[in-house]
């Protein structure tokens, strides 16, 4: 069975008489205004737009949701690209990699612009398994592989089988396969071209990666169950076991409730209609520290630590902060801050209405600093900083 949405013609991407600020284009609300706007409704679009950006030497913004940037108040001076692409292909008669080489499975093919909690309530719908803990995450399919995104014991990168993109250094199509995506925790192939210190070829690709991502291709097994709770809030919330499944849907449900309870969901999504600041934000703005042993001893006995692989240690972010003195609401100017963390969740900082992207600057700062200052662990934000820096 395949299920394709028609794309609109034509190869040249739609450049927009008004160019919106970065403020409406961003799930933190700020932002200025940026010198050129496109949308892009088909890949050809999407092509040809990077490609003209890059070959003027333009500087490059590719947006999908916007939930991962916090722009700087001067705006952008170059080109910004939206992948507004929507739709699905679904080959139901796939065999399945995931458990074994015969087993049953769904082959979805997606473009980069598909809103990635509209597809999670699809595959939930049509017992699609492996991404029902990913529910109520903000932003666009492509942005789902470059920061491997995860929540609540699933990661993306458990049913990513191939990502085909726009190579910007070769000027090529080229598809990356699992195993060379490098995925890991929230950083993948895709994302480390960022950062002189990650990119394989040293050469720094920013605010846009190296591969902008044009499709995304998941594997997923089919049933009515989910793949094992790992998460023990969200086993507690369903009534299971740690490993033990539920329906899907029970864990969609779930899981929108626990996100929505933090102040994680946009307006809209979940039933989170009614105004509410907390969720004027990026989501997580610190990644977790992933430490040596060595580095984790220093840390209080209570402190939460997870293996993390090759024997260092994963610790909370939100335990971190909370610690330091920055408790739910923190603003340095008290409730009258335009920037404050969320009263919800200390890992999220919000916009309470008129901040500006240095409001926002200024608060992470001062968390980094005083967790620097309290337990010797420099936090790494989560979302890419366009025209700003820590």
């Amino acid at each position: 069975m395949s299920q394709t949405a028609a794309q609109p013609a034509g190869s040249t991407a739609r450049e927009l008489d008004t160019t919106p600020n970065l403020s409406e284009l961003t799930t933190l609300r700020v932002g200025g205004p940026v010198d050129r706007y496109v949308e892009a409704t088909t890949e050809a679009e999407l092509v040809d737009a990077v490609r003209a950006a890059d070959d003027a030497g333009a500087p490059l913004l590719v947006v999908g949701g916007g939930s991962n940037l916090l722009a700087a108040d001067e705006g952008f001076d170059g080109v910004v690209v939206r992948d507004v692409r929507t739709g699905l292909d679904a080959d139901l008669s796939a065999s399945c990699e995931l458990e074994g080489p015969a087993c049953g499975g769904a082959n979805l093919t997606l473009p980069a612009g598909q809103d990635w909690d509209a597809f999670v309530a699809q595959a939930v719908a049509n017992e699609w398994i492996g991404v029902e803990a990913l529910s109520g995450i903000p932003g666009t399919v492509g942005a789902a592989p470059v920061q491997n995104i995860g929540a609540y014991g699933q990661e993306v990168s458990g049913v990513v089988a191939s990502v085909r993109t726009w190579d910007r250094a070769t000027g090529r199509r080229r598809t990356l396969t699992l195993s060379e995506l490098g995925f890991g925790y929230r950083t993948s192939v895709l994302k480390q071209s960022m950062r002189a210190s990650t990119s394989p070829d040293g050469a720094v690709w920013y605010p846009t990666p190296r591969y902008v991502v044009l499709e995304v291709n998941l594997q997923m097994r089919i049933g009515s169950l989910s793949d094992p709770v790992t998460y023990p809030e969200l086993a507690r919330r369903l009534g299971v076991e740690v490993g033990q499944r539920a329906p899907s849907s029970d864990v969609r449900a779930a899981v929108l409730e626990l996100r929505g309870g933090k102040g994680m969901l946009l307006d809209g999504v979940g039933g989170a209609a009614t105004p509410d600041h907390d969720r004027w934000s990026a989501g997580s703005f610190f990644t977790n520290p992933i430490l040596s042993a060595a580095e984790a001893e220093t840390l209080p006995a209570e402190a939460p630590r997870f293996p993390a692989g090759d024997g260092r240690v994963k610790t909370s972010a939100a335990w971190l902060i909370d610690r330091a003195g920055f408790g739910k609401g923190f603003g340095p100017a008290g409730e009258h801050s335009p920037a404050r963390l969320s009263t919800r969740h200390t890992l999220a900082l919000t916009n309470r209405g008129g901040a500006t992207a240095q409001d926002l600057v200024s608060l992470a700062r001062a968390v980094r600093d005083g967790v620097r200052e309290t337990f010797g662990v420099t936090l790494e934000p989560e979302p890419v900083l366009v025209g700003l820096a820590l």
